[in-house]
């Protein structure tokens, strides 16, 4: 492990990248039951040092010690629960279908499961220094698919990254893990990011941060002689339709929650609800008037780190300078240095559609609220929303049935259709869906959070015609890793006889 918090040099990666590598040809043949042990052992030796961890993570990101701890409990069960997924072996999609020899032509026997990619490099990211950092989901979702894991610290929170990746390393040594199975390096500037997407020995990339970061990281992993994936989550601005009948039913009490969300964390989510959208009309004043008034009242919060608070300062001041952008209330408390002030604009609709700078994520605590004149005009809007990682729908049942079409064209832009509730809380389970189509996410067919993440750092592999005793385990004809297998078109745990 490289611990010096300088930028690593082409041949401190080359050594990194090697001993990876080497790593994944030992690693890729290990039991599923070692590798969820592996990532059990990492979750022990990270909670031994949880108070270290955590107060290393105050002072280098200015996030409250009770939202740190709830991130660090939430990364070690990620550990868990993706190593039980792993040893499930459900995520393996492990298919059989036997062979038919007096078929015309005979049908061999052919078996398919997903195995490892190789080395994989995962990016730290600047607001989530534990579940999205070095021992967090890419992470865990490397090790459970058998890849080695090469992270890059991000330069916000160096320290709390060197020793999250001790505690990794310790669990290498006493998992007895082959050497290589972890690296961790540092770089602040984009020499270091391009050398490590661009190694031949890399074979895919997770990333979670800024458009124009994993944009970046993409173009070069493209510009390869091999090709690779790049999982980049890269923001959102997480849309939210008001419709009618919800409004006049609970507008007040919505307002509050909305103010909540909107400045949780000092709005440094990626599920932040940085846009609404309504009709214009008596229920939807009443709900700006309320919202503002909110937000009036909500404390300026210290942001992660100088530079993301002169964005926030810079993207703001650039967002309420528009034409026909009003800014409807900022919270009445001064804010010191570094801190985001909660902030709330309105405009029509006409001014969001012919001005590209508002459809924009704004990295912070701020929203705008876009008035529609009718159904046909809030359809519009949301055709010319770009994806997202989440959209939300606050309607009633009638409402619903009353704008099918806008329903629709919604499913087409998010990874995640929410109905009369907050985007921000992601919550760790299989069913999530944490991505969206472009450019919200690198690859909208995958999710970044539950065991589901898992597949993206796998591939299909089909044997055909292999002897039941040179196949893995998984295929074997007595399963005995007694794991789901679909065996002749039945989901099944049953042996073949």
């Amino acid at each position: 492990m490289i611990s010096r918090f300088t930028d690593a040099t082409a041949e401190e990666i080359n050594k990194v990248m090697d001993r990876s590598w080497q790593a994944f040809h030992v690693y890729r043949k290990f039991p599923l039951k070692k590798r969820a042990d592996f990532m059990s052992a990492i979750a022990r030796e990270m909670e031994a040092s949880a108070d270290e961890l955590v107060h290393k993570a105050m002072s280098e990101t200015n996030l409250p010690e009770p939202r740190l701890r709830n991130e660090f409990n939430r990364t070690l069960f990620q550990l868990r629960s993706y190593g039980a997924a792993c040893e499930a072996g459900d995520w393996l999609e492990a298919r059989i279908d036997t062979a038919i020899p007096d078929r015309n032509p005979p049908r061999p026997d052919i078996r398919k499961m997903l195995v490892p990619l190789g080395p994989v490099v995962v990016f730290g990211a600047s607001n989530f220094p534990f579940a999205y950092s070095t021992a967090g989901g890419d992470t865990a979702c490397a090790f459970a698919a058998g890849c080695p894991v090469v992270v890059k610290a991000h330069p916000a929170h160096p320290q709390t990254s060197e020793g999250v990746a001790r505690a990794i390393l310790k669990a290498t040594e006493k998992s007895q893990m082959p050497e290589g199975i972890f690296g961790h390096i540092h770089g602040s500037g984009t020499a270091t990011g391009r050398l490590l997407v661009t190694h031949s020995n890399t074979k895919a990339v997770g990333f979670t941060g800024s458009f124009s970061g994993g944009k970046a990281l993409f173009d070069w992993a493209n510009q390869r002689k091999e090709p690779i994936p790049v999982f980049a989550e890269m923001g959102s601005i997480n849309p939210v339709f008001f419709l009618p009948g919800k409004l006049k039913e609970s507008a007040i009490e919505t307002a509050k929650a909305y103010a909540s969300s909107i400045t949780l964390s000092s709005g440094q989510f990626c599920t932040n609800p940085g846009l609404i959208i309504g009709i214009e009309g008596p229920e939807l004043q009443d709900f700006i008037t309320a919202l503002g008034n909110e937000i009036k009242h909500i404390v300026p919060a210290t942001m992660l780190h100088p530079g993301i608070a002169q964005s926030f300062q810079n993207n703001r001041s650039a967002a309420l300078a528009q034409e026909g952008v009003v800014t409807v209330s900022v919270s009445e408390t001064l804010p010191k240095e570094n801190q985001g002030i909660p902030t709330l604009a309105s405009a029509s609709a006409s001014a969001f559609l012919n001005n590209p700078l508002l459809h924009q994520e704004v990295f912070g605590p701020y929203s705008i609220v876009i008035r529609c004149k009718n159904k046909q005009e809030m359809r519009e809007v949301a055709t010319h929303l770009e994806g997202q990682l989440t959209t939300t729908l606050m309607a009633t049942a009638k409402d619903i049935r009353e704008h099918e079409e806008l329903v629709e064209a919604l499913k087409n832009i998010c990874g995640r259709f929410i109905l009369n509730g907050v985007p921000t809380g992601v919550e760790v389970c299989l069913s999530m869906q944490h991505g969206g189509p472009f450019p919200a996410t690198t690859d909208s067919r995958f999710t970044s959070v539950g065991a589901d993440g898992i597949k993206r750092f796998a591939r299909p592999l089909a044997f055909q015609n292999w002897p039941d005793e040179l196949l893995p385990e998984e295929l074997k004809n007595a399963n005995p890793l007694q794991i789901w297998r679909t065996i002749n078109n039945e989901l099944t745990k049953k042996g073949i006889l």
